[in-house]
């Protein structure tokens, strides 16, 4: 079992969505917490909101974790304050999606910068001082079904997500013998802002056809409050891959063992996404 209660614990993309409700879950267990995120103004108010109940907030600080000096300069500001940090949560990330003809160079880079290099620099910056610390400890990265599955038009987000379920992969038994446990957190649909920043490569967002995709995504989405606290069970249980719904479960079964139900799910997908979102389409296929 892995306790929160009385452990250290940083979370990456704290200002909003699942990045602030796992905070919320993680205090509720009695963590001391150590927030970022890119957005200062709302990791402020997600920092207050904690304070306000009365938990402790060693330090929210704003930093880009596509950047590797703002991650280096992140990590002494949380070791002066704490000795080293007990358990890491990469939550921030991004998604972008679109057909290889239509995506741009700066956006498969942004993508890759912000959901891969992203967690390495936290990886890079905390897990080492963990490890020196002897404690033991626990790594949380949040990757998503598409680091699971071959979804449609989610190529630059999958390539972030796979290579960060690698990384997981690795680490999870590399970490065994400093006790450092490796959760992968594989969340399906959910209802946070990221819906509605999503970057999709020549689509009209105000297209009628996009927003009745949208309806039908946040119909099957669960609350970012709800994936925080599977997520928080899952790490003190110890589990490695925790889903955040129970249609990625029976995914990821139906993917390993019925391979072709599997093929012909991702292929219709395919053909829904296509007939739906080129009704939204806005830049022509290069």
């Amino acid at each position: 079992m892995t306790k929160f209660d009385g452990k250290s614990c940083l979370i990456t993309g704290a200002a909003s969505g699942l990045g602030r409700s796992t905070a919320l879950a993680a205090a509720a267990k009695g963590a001391s917490l150590i927030l970022t995120d890119i957005d200062d103004e709302g990791l402020q108010r997600t920092a207050a909101e904690l304070r306000g109940t009365g938990a402790t907030v060693h330090l929210a600080a704003a930093a880009d974790v596509s950047d590797h000096a703002a991650v280096v300069a992140l990590a002494a500001k949380a070791h002066a304050e704490v000795d080293s940090v007990d358990i890491v949560m990469n939550v921030a990330g991004i998604a972008t999606w679109g057909t290889v003809e239509r995506l741009t160079h700066a956006q498969w880079r942004r993508t890759i910068d912000i959901d891969l290099m992203g967690p390495i620099h936290v990886i890079e910056e905390f897990v080492p001082r963990m490890i020196d610390a002897g404690r033991g400890g626990h790594l949380v990265n949040v990757s998503s079904a598409a680091g699971l599955f071959g979804l449609p038009w989610h190529a630059p987000y999958s390539a972030g997500k796979f290579g960060l379920r690698g990384v997981s992969e690795v680490l999870r038994f590399d970490l065994r013998r400093h006790r450092i446990g490796v959760s992968l957190v594989c969340p399906g649909a959910m209802a946070t802002p990221m819906v509605d920043s999503v970057d999709i490569a020549g689509v009209n967002r105000e297209a009628e056809a996009f927003q009745r995709a949208m309806s039908v995504f946040k119909r099957h989405a669960v609350t970012p409050d709800a994936a925080a606290k599977t997520i928080v069970r899952g790490v003190e249980r110890n589990r490695y891959m925790v889903f955040t719904s129970p249609d990625i479960r029976v995914g990821y079964w139906a993917q390993r063992y019925f391979p072709p139900s599997y093929s012909l799910a991702m292929r219709g997908m395919n053909w829904a996404m296509h007939r739906y979102l080129d009704k939204s389409s806005t830049t022509p296929a290069r």
